[in-house]
């Protein structure tokens, strides 16, 4: 698993286009000055407290984001599911599991679906191999 260092010192290598999700994400696990070396910042006078930076952590926020990622990938909601899809890619990458290479056809199903047969999530797909075309219905 990379480091929170390492994550702050590359932080363009996992930034996610648009509104990145997945900064917004990070800042849970960030003091208020970590969050302000990567553009982030909190309201006046928050001080966050981090969330421990364990792999058990960012699994809990991994899981959450396949869930979104699936609900938004089944009801083809394009932009929403490719900013979900490079997401959750980033945490594949912190967590160095080797997922970040899953290519994004289907509105990221097939992501959502390797990761959550990984680690034990929900699979709304099931076996199937992640053909948006079967829930267009």
């Amino acid at each position: 698993m990379k480091t929170l260092q390492d994550i702050l010192d590359n932080y363009k290598t996992y930034k996610v286009a648009l509104d990145d999700r997945f900064g917004v994400r990070l800042c849970k696990f960030l003091t208020n000055e970590q969050a302000a070396q990567i553009g982030f910042s909190f309201k006046d006078g928050y001080v966050n407290t981090p969330v421990p930076w364990t792999e058990e952590n960012i699994l809990k926020q991994l899981q959450k984001d396949v869930e979104f990622g699936f609900e938004k990938a089944l009801n083809q909601r394009s932009i929403s599911a490719s900013l979900m899809y490079e997401t959750v890619k980033s945490w594949c990458v912190v967590l160095e599991n080797g997922l970040d290479t899953v290519d994004y056809p289907m509105y990221g199903l097939l992501l959502f679906k390797e990761v959550a047969v990984k680690y034990g999530f929900d699979n709304p797909i099931g076996e199937d191999s992640g053909s948006e075309d079967k829930y267009n219905e």
